[in-house]
C-alpha cells in the first residue's frame, strides 16, 4: 500500500487509493455520475485528482430529474462544485416515466439513461458510480427481506458490461459513508443533503436508518462488512454456476417456433441450482421476463415431476412439455 503523504487527510487519502486503483489500465474519458451528496462528491473529487495522473479525461455529469421543486437549481450548484474542482462538469435533464414498477425504479431507469447517454456523447467507456460498502450491506439487507435468490444477494458488482454501452464501474464499493463524508469535510466540499435519503416512506431509507445500525448495536459492529463480503462470496459462486450455464446451454435449448425449447433429460439430471438458474437464464435471454422461484419451480417440475399437467403461464410467454422437451413460447 502507497504510503500517505505527509498533511493527506486519511479519509481523502483512502477514497484516491479506491478511484486509483479502478483507473489503472483505462485509457480515454470516463464520467462521474454526481448527484452533490458525500460519496459523489467525494468520488468527483478523487477522480479530478487522479484522473490526469493516468492522463484521462474525466466529466462530471448531474442528472436532474424533475422530481422535486427547486431540482434545476441543486442540480446546478452541484455541476459548479465539479468545476471548482476542475473536472468539466454539465447537467442532463432526465424525464422519469413510471412504467409500473414505482418511482424508484423509474427514477433509476431515466438516471442511468441519461448517463449512458452523457458517456457516448463524450467519448467515455466508462461511467464511475459513488454507491459505498454501505450500499452494498443495504442492497443485501433489502434482498434477503424480498426472499430474492444468490444472484441478487450478491448485490453490485465493482464493475458491470453490457453488449452495448459504457462500463458501469463503482470504485467505493470497499469505503464506509462515513469515510466519503470525512473526505468532503476535509477538501472543504459541502455535500447535498437530499431529503429522500431521510424519508422513512423508502425501504432503504429504513434499512439505512434503522435496521443496519439496530443490527451493529444488538450484533456488534462489522455488520456491513459481512454483508459485503457474503454479497462478494455470492458474485463468486454467481460466475461460476454461469459459466456452467454457458458451457450447457448450447447442447441444451433449441429454437421452436416463437421461442425454445430446452432438453427434458438434461433438466432432469442437472442439480437443482443449476437446473433452476437454466430455466430462469433461458426465459430472461428470450423474452426479457425474470422468474420468481415458485414460477421457476413450477417449470422445472416439468422435467422433474411430470404427471401430465398442462401449459404453465408465465408472464409473457408459456411453459409445455412436449414429449422430451419443454418448450417455452410467446403467449398468443
Amino acid at each position: 500500500m502507497q504510503e500517505r503523504r505527509p498533511g493527506l487527510d486519511p479519509a481523502v487519502a483512502e477514497v484516491r487509493r479506491a478511484v486509483r486503483a479502478c483507473l489503472e489500465g483505462r485509457q480515454g474519458a470516463v464520467v462521474i455520475a454526481l448527484s452533490g451528496g458525500a460519496d459523489s462528491l467525494a468520488l468527483a473529487a478523487a477522480a479530478a485528482f487522479e484522473a490526469p495522473r493516468h492522463g484521462i479525461r474525466a466529466e462530471a455529469v448531474v442528472i436532474d430529474h424533475g422530481l422535486q421543486e427547486g431540482s434545476p437549481v441543486i442540480a446546478e450548484r452541484a455541476a459548479e462544485l465539479a468545476r471548482g474542482l476542475g473536472l468539466a462538469a454539465r447537467v442532463v435533464a432526465v424525464d422519469v416515466r413510471d412504467a409500473g414498477n414505482g418511482p424508484e425504479a423509474a427514477a433509476r431507469e431515466a438516471r442511468y439513461a441519461g448517463l449512458a447517454r452523457a458517456a457516448a456523447e463524450t467519448g467515455a467507456d466508462a461511467v464511475l458510480l459513488g454507491h459505498t460498502l454501505d450500499d452494498q450491506a443495504e442492497t443485501v439487507l433489502l434482498g434477503l427481506a424480498r426472499g430474492s435468490g444468490a444472484a441478487s444477494l450478491s448485490g453490485m458488482p465493482p464493475e458491470r458490461r453490457y453488449a452495448t454501452g459504457p462500463a458501469w464501474v463503482r470504485p467505493l464499493l470497499g469505503v464506509r459513508r462515513e469515510v466519503t463524508a470525512a473526505a468532503c469535510a476535509a477538501e472543504g466540499l459541502d455535500p447535498w443533503r437530499d431529503p429522500h435519503n431521510l424519508d422513512p416512506a423508502y425501504a432503504r431509507v429504513r434499512v439505512r436508518e434503522t435496521v443496519l445500525p439496530t443490527l451493529e448495536r444488538e450484533l456488534g459492529p462489522g455488520v456491513a462488512e459481512a454483508l459485503a463480503r457474503t454479497a462478494e462470496q455470492l458474485r463468486e459462486d454467481a460466475a461460476a454456476f454461469q459459466d456452467m450455464i454457458d458451457e450447457t446451454i448450447e447442447d441444451i435449448v433449441e429454437h421452436a417456433e416463437a421461442g425454445i425449447s430446452v432438453s427434458v433429460a438434461a433438466l432432469a439430471a442437472n442439480p437443482a441450482a443449476l437446473r433452476n438458474r437454466i430455466i430462469r437464464y433461458v426465459v430472461d435471454s428470450e423474452f426479457g421476463v425474470a422468474l420468481t422461484r415458485t414460477q421457476t419451480l413450477e417449470v422445472a417440475r416439468l422435467a422433474t415431476e411430470w404427471r401430465g399437467q398442462g401449459p404453465i403461464d408465465l408472464p409473457g410467454c408459456r411453459a409445455r412439455r412436449v414429449g422430451g422437451r419443454i418448450e417455452i413460447v410467446a403467449r398468443g
